[in-house]
């Protein structure tokens, strides 16, 4: 009766296997997780930055001269590069790394004989394992562009 229905173009409904049912609440989700990461972003990012106008006290991410009008220079700006590169190397990007080294292990540990799960553990790995070398790997490679470009003062 099911293939009939199907056949003649009356398909049985399911609920929410119909188009447009069900996209009202993943939109809803989407935004509800862009403003949830925002906030956490926010969270870490403006403690940093607000500190950046504090001349006298230096101790924001730019710390430029020592006069009150706190002229900045190319140097200071490498400085500051330097100073957020540091921050999301090693207090962001290592730590990710950590934890998704543990999920593709344990991923790779429960699989029991399934190739799927087997595989998605070893992609996990691989793939923490070269994004964080190329985390590491971007210092030498912004270096190597300042060589080129020309630039001889304070490297990142």
């Amino acid at each position: 009766m099911v293939k009939l229905d199907i056949t003649l173009g009356f398909e049985p409904r399911i609920p929410g296997s119909s188009p447009g049912e069900g996209t009202k609440n993943n939109h809803m989700k989407k935004i509800f997780l862009g403003i949830v990461l925002f906030f956490l972003l926010s969270i870490i990012f403006v403690p940093l930055f607000s500190q950046a106008s504090q001349c006298a006290g230096q101790t924001g991410i730019v710390k430029c001269g020592q006069d009150a009008s706190c002229p900045c220079e190319l140097g200071d700006f490498m400085n500051m590069a330097n100073e957020i590169y540091s921050f999301i190397v090693y207090q962001i990007a290592t730590p990710l790394a950590v934890i998704a080294i543990i999920i593709g292990g344990i991923l790779m540990m429960t699989s029991a004989g399934n190739p799927n799960l087997m595989g998605m553990g070893k992609k996990v790995l691989w793939s923490a394992i070269i994004g964080l070398a190329l985390a590491f790997a971007t210092k030498g490679i912004i270096n190597f562009i300042l060589s080129v470009v020309g630039y001889n003062g304070n490297r990142v």
